[in-house]
């Protein structure tokens, strides 16, 4: 048995240029965590919660991370914070996957 859950949920996921796949790592009655695995040129689109804070943990490659009207491209390790309300989003501009986690809490 393992503690980790990110290494079996990510280890297969291999997207395709402009493709995003995703795998849930924790999903529980008030926060879900989710692995992002963006292949090269490929986006999670700009949304928000308003009722949670979502916060990215960049754990491979260099993903540009949007967050209202700011970006940042941030090697791993990284973290970002997003506040409730805040448009945020990521993109990977390389020619290398990128992989980040957004956990969500409280869940509505």
């Amino acid at each position: 048995m393992t503690l980790d859950s990110y290494a079996a949920a990510v280890s297969g996921l291999d997207p395709a240029p402009g493709e995003v796949e995703t795998a849930e790592l924790v999903v529980t009655d008030d926060v879900l965590v989710k692995a992002f695995v963006l292949g090269p040129d490929a986006a999670v689109d700009a949304h928000e919660h308003a009722d949670a804070t979502n916060v990215f943990h960049v754990l491979e490659g260099e993903p540009t991370v949007v967050r209202d009207d700011h970006e940042a491209a941030l090697a791993a390790p990284a973290v970002v914070e997003n506040e409730r309300g805040a448009i945020h989003g990521a993109r990977n501009d390389t020619d290398d996957r990128a992989v980040l986690t957004a956990s969500i809490a409280p869940l509505p």
